[in-house]
């Protein structure tokens, strides 16, 4: 009411954003904000305290940590996993070498592109790291919203018992608005995907994303996605009779 034409300008901006493709990214512009705006310990990471995500939620607020260190890794990854399958959200326990990799590439390339598969098409999400948290907005919302754009998946890393248990511990908040369980699965298994790989090709695309950003072709994250099979089941099948 008291700025009429921000509103309708806004607005304006918000249906054309609409109007676009799914998939469509104005490359070149988007990389540009994530360099303006959204640095490794700000922007996307600092709106996880608002709304439903817990601000610093800690391996103590979850696990008492003093005494399961008194247990084998085995024991802890099935306390952990029995924990967690009664609840409706992401979870891992992810081995030592395998979360060195990644955290080492993470602190050279703390941005990503991640493609979800939807009925038709795909939807993009931005992946920010923000310390051992990773944070994810979707592409449409950080283009319309930059740096106010709120999380609506984070994944929390616990690397309490690497070093003595061999174990790094997962789990994540999740705006159930925008994301249901699997598909916070599906961007969760697409971080060791991209970060984790063996395959030097497939690091090399989130490499190009963050150092090269004018090589860089969404196109080419769609195209690991479906030779890695992991975003299969997530579309719904199709009807035969209509096919």
């Amino acid at each position: 009411r008291s700025s009429p034409d921000v509103f309708e300008s806004r607005l304006e901006k918000r249906n054309e954003v609409k109007k676009q493709p799914v998939g469509y990214s104005k490359q070149a512009e988007f990389i540009r904000c994530m360099d303006e705006k959204a640095r490794p310990a700000e922007a996307l990471g600092t709106k996880a305290s608002k709304g439903q995500f817990t601000k610093d939620k800690t391996l103590d607020s979850i696990l008492h940590v003093e005494m399961v260190r008194e247990k084998s890794a085995e024991e802890i990854k099935q306390i952990w996993n029995q924990y967690f399958s009664a609840k409706d959200t992401v979870y891992a326990v992810i081995p030592a070498e395998k979360f060195d990799t990644l955290w080492k590439r993470a602190q050279k390339c703390p941005s990503f592109l991640y493609a979800l598969p939807r009925k038709e098409g795909y939807e993009f999400f931005v992946g920010q790291w923000s310390g051992t948290e990773l944070h994810f907005t979707s592409l449409i919302n950080f283009q319309t919203q930059g740096e106010n754009a709120p999380s609506h998946l984070v994944l929390y890393h616990y690397p309490e018992l690497q070093k003595e248990k061999g174990i790094v511990l997962m789990t994540a908040e999740m705006d159930s608005k925008f994301l249901v369980v699997h598909e916070a699965q599906c961007l969760a298994n697409q971080v060791q995907l991209f970060y984790a790989t063996d395959r030097s090709e497939t690091y090399e695309l989130v490499e190009i994303f963050n150092h090269r950003p004018s090589e860089f072709k969404y196109m080419s994250v769609i195209a690991e996605l479906e030779q890695s099979g992991l975003g299969r089941g997530l579309r719904p099948s199709q009807d035969p009779d209509k096919s």
